[in-house]
Protein backbone atom coordinates (compact mmCIF):
# COMPACT_ATOMS: atom_id res chain seq x y z
CA UNK A 1 0.00 0.00 0.00
CA UNK A 2 1.04 3.39 -0.92
CA UNK A 3 2.32 5.54 2.12
CA UNK A 4 0.27 9.13 2.26
CA UNK A 5 2.96 12.29 2.27
CA UNK A 6 0.03 13.34 4.12
CA UNK A 7 1.01 15.55 7.31
CA UNK A 8 -0.68 17.89 9.97
CA UNK A 9 1.36 20.94 8.70
CA UNK A 10 -0.42 20.41 5.12
CA UNK A 11 -3.49 20.51 6.27
CA UNK A 12 -2.63 23.20 8.32
CA UNK A 13 -1.72 24.78 5.30
CA UNK A 14 -4.74 24.20 2.97
CA UNK A 15 -6.63 25.82 6.31
CA UNK A 16 -4.55 29.01 6.33
CA UNK A 17 -4.83 29.17 2.51
CA UNK A 18 -8.45 29.00 2.63
CA UNK A 19 -8.35 31.91 5.29
CA UNK A 20 -6.11 34.24 3.61
CA UNK A 21 -7.23 33.38 0.19
CA UNK A 22 -3.49 33.67 -1.13
CA UNK A 23 -0.40 31.96 -1.31
CA UNK A 24 1.47 34.76 0.09
CA UNK A 25 -0.47 35.57 2.97
CA UNK A 26 -1.12 32.13 4.22
CA UNK A 27 2.96 32.12 4.45
CA UNK A 28 2.98 35.36 5.98
CA UNK A 29 0.46 33.53 8.55
CA UNK A 30 2.43 30.07 9.15
CA UNK A 31 5.81 31.81 9.33
CA UNK A 32 6.74 30.25 5.83
CA UNK A 33 8.70 31.54 2.91
CA UNK A 34 6.46 31.37 0.18
CA UNK A 35 8.62 28.47 -1.69
CA UNK A 36 8.34 26.27 1.60
CA UNK A 37 4.85 26.27 1.39
CA UNK A 38 4.66 25.83 -2.41
CA UNK A 39 6.93 23.14 -2.11
CA UNK A 40 4.39 21.43 0.32
CA UNK A 41 1.68 22.17 -2.08
CA UNK A 42 3.65 20.63 -5.11
CA UNK A 43 4.33 17.27 -3.18
CA UNK A 44 0.86 16.48 -2.71
CA UNK A 45 -0.87 17.50 -6.11
CA UNK A 46 1.96 15.39 -7.28
CA UNK A 47 0.71 12.65 -5.16
CA UNK A 48 -2.55 12.84 -5.46
CA UNK A 49 -2.28 13.37 -9.34
CA UNK A 50 -4.39 16.67 -9.74
CA UNK A 51 -4.59 20.59 -8.67
CA UNK A 52 -5.53 21.34 -5.23
CA UNK A 53 -6.59 25.33 -6.23
CA UNK A 54 -7.00 26.83 -9.18
CA UNK A 55 -4.31 29.32 -9.88
CA UNK A 56 -4.44 32.78 -10.99
CA UNK A 57 -7.84 33.43 -8.99
CA UNK A 58 -8.43 35.89 -6.19
CA UNK A 59 -9.78 34.58 -3.91
CA UNK A 60 -8.04 31.32 -4.24
CA UNK A 61 -11.28 28.76 -5.53
CA UNK A 62 -10.17 24.93 -4.33
CA UNK A 63 -10.33 21.73 -6.86
CA UNK A 64 -12.90 19.29 -5.76
CA UNK A 65 -9.81 17.67 -4.20
CA UNK A 66 -8.74 20.59 -2.52
CA UNK A 67 -12.25 20.77 -0.83
CA UNK A 68 -12.08 17.30 0.15
CA UNK A 69 -8.60 17.64 2.34
CA UNK A 70 -10.16 20.68 3.40
CA UNK A 71 -13.20 19.19 4.88
CA UNK A 72 -10.49 16.46 6.35
CA UNK A 73 -8.00 19.92 8.00
CA UNK A 74 -11.51 21.00 9.59
CA UNK A 75 -12.41 17.16 11.21
CA UNK A 76 -8.69 17.11 12.31
CA UNK A 77 -8.12 20.34 13.64
CA UNK A 78 -11.46 20.01 15.86
CA UNK A 79 -10.44 16.69 16.73
CA UNK A 80 -6.82 17.83 18.31
CA UNK A 81 -8.23 21.13 19.84
CA UNK A 82 -10.66 18.74 21.47
CA UNK A 83 -7.69 16.31 22.91
CA UNK A 84 -5.27 18.92 23.06
CA UNK A 85 -8.12 20.43 25.70
CA UNK A 86 -8.59 17.79 27.42
CA UNK A 87 -4.72 17.09 27.71
CA UNK A 88 -4.52 20.20 29.43
CA UNK A 89 -7.18 19.69 31.81
CA UNK A 90 -5.96 16.16 32.77
CA UNK A 91 -2.50 17.97 33.11
CA UNK A 92 -3.42 21.17 34.76
CA UNK A 93 -6.43 20.82 36.50
CA UNK A 94 -10.08 22.26 35.34
CA UNK A 95 -10.62 25.20 38.00
CA UNK A 96 -9.76 28.41 38.28
CA UNK A 97 -10.45 32.24 37.28
CA UNK A 98 -9.63 34.60 33.72
CA UNK A 99 -10.67 38.36 34.49
CA UNK A 100 -10.26 40.18 31.08
CA UNK A 101 -9.73 44.27 31.08
CA UNK A 102 -11.47 45.30 27.99
CA UNK A 103 -10.78 49.23 27.31
CA UNK A 104 -12.49 49.24 23.63
CA UNK A 105 -16.66 48.98 23.04
CA UNK A 106 -16.33 47.60 19.83
CA UNK A 107 -14.37 44.11 21.54
CA UNK A 108 -17.57 43.06 22.72
CA UNK A 109 -18.57 41.81 18.99
CA UNK A 110 -15.89 39.13 19.00
CA UNK A 111 -15.03 39.02 22.76
CA UNK A 112 -18.29 37.37 23.66
CA UNK A 113 -18.49 34.36 21.06
CA UNK A 114 -14.96 34.06 22.38
CA UNK A 115 -15.84 33.69 26.26
CA UNK A 116 -19.01 31.40 25.39
CA UNK A 117 -16.70 29.03 24.06
CA UNK A 118 -14.17 29.45 26.50
CA UNK A 119 -17.44 28.60 28.91
CA UNK A 120 -17.78 25.32 27.01
CA UNK A 121 -15.14 24.16 26.85
CA UNK A 122 -13.70 25.07 30.26
CA UNK A 123 -17.29 24.97 32.42
CA UNK A 124 -15.25 25.44 35.61
CA UNK A 125 -13.43 28.36 34.83
CA UNK A 126 -14.97 31.34 36.33
CA UNK A 127 -14.64 34.36 33.83
CA UNK A 128 -15.18 38.03 34.90
CA UNK A 129 -14.97 41.32 32.61
CA UNK A 130 -13.22 44.74 33.91
CA UNK A 131 -14.26 46.85 31.99
CA UNK A 132 -13.59 50.71 31.23
CA UNK A 133 -10.69 53.07 29.99
CA UNK A 134 -7.50 52.84 32.49
CA UNK A 135 -4.91 54.86 32.21
CA UNK A 136 -2.41 52.02 32.61
CA UNK A 137 -3.75 48.47 31.88
CA UNK A 138 -0.47 46.69 33.12
CA UNK A 139 -1.02 47.88 36.56
CA UNK A 140 -4.09 45.76 36.94
CA UNK A 141 -1.98 42.99 35.83
CA UNK A 142 0.36 43.78 38.58
CA UNK A 143 -1.87 44.24 41.17
CA UNK A 144 -4.03 40.90 40.52
CA UNK A 145 -7.23 43.24 39.57
CA UNK A 146 -6.90 41.80 35.97
CA UNK A 147 -5.53 38.28 34.55
CA UNK A 148 -5.69 39.82 30.64
CA UNK A 149 -5.82 43.21 29.29
CA UNK A 150 -6.98 43.55 25.60
CA UNK A 151 -5.15 46.53 23.97
CA UNK A 152 -5.68 48.98 21.56
CA UNK A 153 -2.17 48.92 19.71
CA UNK A 154 1.02 46.95 20.53
CA UNK A 155 2.80 48.19 24.17
CA UNK A 156 5.43 46.23 25.42
CA UNK A 157 5.58 46.38 28.94
CA UNK A 158 8.57 44.98 31.58
CA UNK A 159 7.50 41.47 32.74
CA UNK A 160 4.88 41.55 30.56
CA UNK A 161 4.37 38.78 27.96
CA UNK A 162 2.21 40.19 23.93
CA UNK A 163 -0.19 38.46 22.40
CA UNK A 164 -0.43 39.43 18.93
CA UNK A 165 -4.66 39.15 18.31
CA UNK A 166 -5.69 40.14 14.52
CA UNK A 167 -5.59 43.36 12.57
CA UNK A 168 -8.44 45.28 11.10
CA UNK A 169 -9.24 48.44 8.62
CA UNK A 170 -11.15 51.18 10.15
CA UNK A 171 -13.53 53.14 8.13
CA UNK A 172 -14.91 56.49 7.71
CA UNK A 173 -18.73 56.56 8.34
CA UNK A 174 -21.17 58.67 6.32
CA UNK A 175 -24.23 59.82 5.62
CA UNK A 176 -25.80 58.47 2.16
CA UNK A 177 -26.41 62.27 0.99
CA UNK A 178 -22.96 63.57 2.67
CA UNK A 179 -20.43 65.47 0.10
CA UNK A 180 -17.77 63.14 1.41
CA UNK A 181 -19.78 60.54 -0.06
CA UNK A 182 -18.33 60.72 -3.45
CA UNK A 183 -14.70 60.49 -2.69
CA UNK A 184 -13.43 57.51 -2.92
CA UNK A 185 -11.49 57.83 0.10
CA UNK A 186 -11.21 60.76 2.76
CA UNK A 187 -8.19 62.85 3.84
CA UNK A 188 -7.23 64.14 6.80
CA UNK A 189 -8.18 67.99 5.79
CA UNK A 190 -11.82 66.16 5.20
CA UNK A 191 -12.20 66.06 8.42
CA UNK A 192 -11.21 69.26 9.48
CA UNK A 193 -15.58 70.94 9.13
CA UNK A 194 -16.93 67.60 10.29
CA UNK A 195 -17.95 66.75 13.77
CA UNK A 196 -16.12 63.68 15.13
CA UNK A 197 -18.26 60.94 16.65
CA UNK A 198 -16.28 58.84 18.64
CA UNK A 199 -16.92 56.89 21.42
CA UNK A 200 -15.70 58.63 25.00
CA UNK A 201 -12.11 57.62 25.00
CA UNK A 202 -8.82 59.82 25.26
CA UNK A 203 -7.40 60.96 22.09
CA UNK A 204 -4.54 58.77 22.16
CA UNK A 205 -7.11 55.60 22.20
CA UNK A 206 -8.26 56.49 19.19
CA UNK A 207 -7.09 55.51 15.77
CA UNK A 208 -7.95 58.25 13.59
CA UNK A 209 -7.18 60.91 15.89
CA UNK A 210 -3.52 59.34 16.71
CA UNK A 211 -2.52 58.08 13.30
CA UNK A 212 -3.98 60.46 10.96
CA UNK A 213 -5.83 63.49 12.41
CA UNK A 214 -3.30 65.04 15.16
CA UNK A 215 -0.09 64.22 12.54
CA UNK A 216 -1.88 66.61 10.02
CA UNK A 217 -3.05 69.42 12.66
CA UNK A 218 -6.29 68.49 12.38
CA UNK A 219 -8.72 69.21 14.86
CA UNK A 220 -12.41 68.78 14.47
CA UNK A 221 -14.53 68.90 17.50
CA UNK A 222 -15.96 65.65 19.07
CA UNK A 223 -18.68 64.28 19.91
CA UNK A 224 -18.73 61.31 22.88
CA UNK A 225 -21.61 58.44 22.22
CA UNK A 226 -21.33 55.35 23.95
CA UNK A 227 -23.13 53.21 21.56
CA UNK A 228 -22.12 52.14 18.12
CA UNK A 229 -25.95 51.79 16.86
CA UNK A 230 -26.15 55.44 17.99
CA UNK A 231 -23.46 56.74 16.31
CA UNK A 232 -24.36 55.05 13.23
CA UNK A 233 -28.07 56.76 13.92
CA UNK A 234 -26.15 60.31 14.59
CA UNK A 235 -24.23 60.06 11.12
CA UNK A 236 -27.45 58.70 9.10
CA UNK A 237 -28.62 62.08 10.63
CA UNK A 238 -25.89 63.94 9.64
CA UNK A 239 -24.86 64.70 13.08
CA UNK A 240 -21.02 64.32 12.03
CA UNK A 241 -18.98 61.31 10.70
CA UNK A 242 -17.36 58.70 12.66
CA UNK A 243 -14.27 56.34 12.38
CA UNK A 244 -15.34 52.90 13.04
CA UNK A 245 -13.99 48.77 12.56
CA UNK A 246 -15.27 47.95 9.41
CA UNK A 247 -16.67 44.72 11.07
CA UNK A 248 -18.47 46.63 13.10
CA UNK A 249 -19.77 48.97 10.72
CA UNK A 250 -20.39 46.36 7.70
CA UNK A 251 -24.47 45.01 8.42
CA UNK A 252 -25.50 49.31 8.19
CA UNK A 253 -23.78 49.58 4.92
CA UNK A 254 -25.07 46.69 3.75
CA UNK A 255 -28.77 48.05 4.30
CA UNK A 256 -27.61 51.12 3.25
CA UNK A 257 -28.06 53.02 6.05
CA UNK A 258 -24.81 54.37 5.93
CA UNK A 259 -21.90 54.94 3.65
CA UNK A 260 -18.18 53.87 4.63
CA UNK A 261 -14.64 55.15 2.93
CA UNK A 262 -11.19 54.24 3.75
CA UNK A 263 -9.43 56.54 5.73
CA UNK A 264 -6.16 57.51 3.27
CA UNK A 265 -5.33 55.85 -0.17
CA UNK A 266 -4.09 53.20 1.72
CA UNK A 267 -6.78 52.73 4.39
CA UNK A 268 -6.50 53.05 7.98
CA UNK A 269 -5.69 49.67 9.60
CA UNK A 270 -5.97 49.41 14.07
CA UNK A 271 -4.18 46.19 15.89
CA UNK A 272 -5.25 44.43 18.93
CA UNK A 273 -3.07 42.96 21.10
CA UNK A 274 -3.49 40.91 24.84
CA UNK A 275 -1.55 40.72 27.65
CA UNK A 276 -0.67 38.83 30.75
CA UNK A 277 2.00 38.21 33.53
CA UNK A 278 4.57 35.03 32.35
CA UNK A 279 2.71 32.67 34.82
CA UNK A 280 -0.92 33.03 33.47
CA UNK A 281 0.82 32.85 29.91
CA UNK A 282 1.37 29.47 30.57
CA UNK A 283 -2.23 28.51 31.60
CA UNK A 284 -3.78 26.05 29.71
CA UNK A 285 -7.36 27.35 29.78
CA UNK A 286 -5.65 31.11 28.64
CA UNK A 287 -3.49 29.87 25.97
CA UNK A 288 -7.05 27.86 24.91
CA UNK A 289 -8.95 31.46 24.94
CA UNK A 290 -6.54 33.57 23.30
CA UNK A 291 -6.71 30.42 20.72
CA UNK A 292 -10.09 30.97 20.59
CA UNK A 293 -10.19 34.37 19.84
CA UNK A 294 -8.12 33.71 17.09
CA UNK A 295 -10.54 30.99 15.50
CA UNK A 296 -13.63 33.00 16.88
CA UNK A 297 -12.15 36.25 14.50
CA UNK A 298 -11.14 34.61 11.47
CA UNK A 299 -14.82 32.61 11.03
CA UNK A 300 -16.64 35.98 12.29
CA UNK A 301 -14.99 39.11 11.51
CA UNK A 302 -14.73 40.21 7.64
CA UNK A 303 -11.64 41.71 6.41
CA UNK A 304 -9.09 41.11 9.21
CA UNK A 305 -5.68 40.03 9.40
CA UNK A 306 -4.42 37.75 11.97
CA UNK A 307 -0.86 38.74 13.84
CA UNK A 308 1.78 36.26 13.41
CA UNK A 309 2.65 35.18 17.38
CA UNK A 310 5.72 36.79 18.74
Amino acid sequence: MMISPLELRHLRTLAALRETGSVSRAAQQLCLTQSALSHQLRVLEEHYGAALFERKTQPLVFTPVGKRLLRLADTVAAELRDAETDIRQLVGGRSGQLRIAVECHTCFDWLMPAMDRLRERWPEIELDLVSGFHTDPFALLRTDRADLVILHQRAVEPGCVLHPLFRFEIRALLARTHALAARPWLEPVDFANETLITYPAPDDMIDVIRDVLRPAGVFPPRRDCELTVAIVQLVASRRGVAALPAWAVQPFVERGYVVDRPIGAAGLHGELYASSLPHMAQVAYVQDFLGGVRETVSASLPGIELLPSE
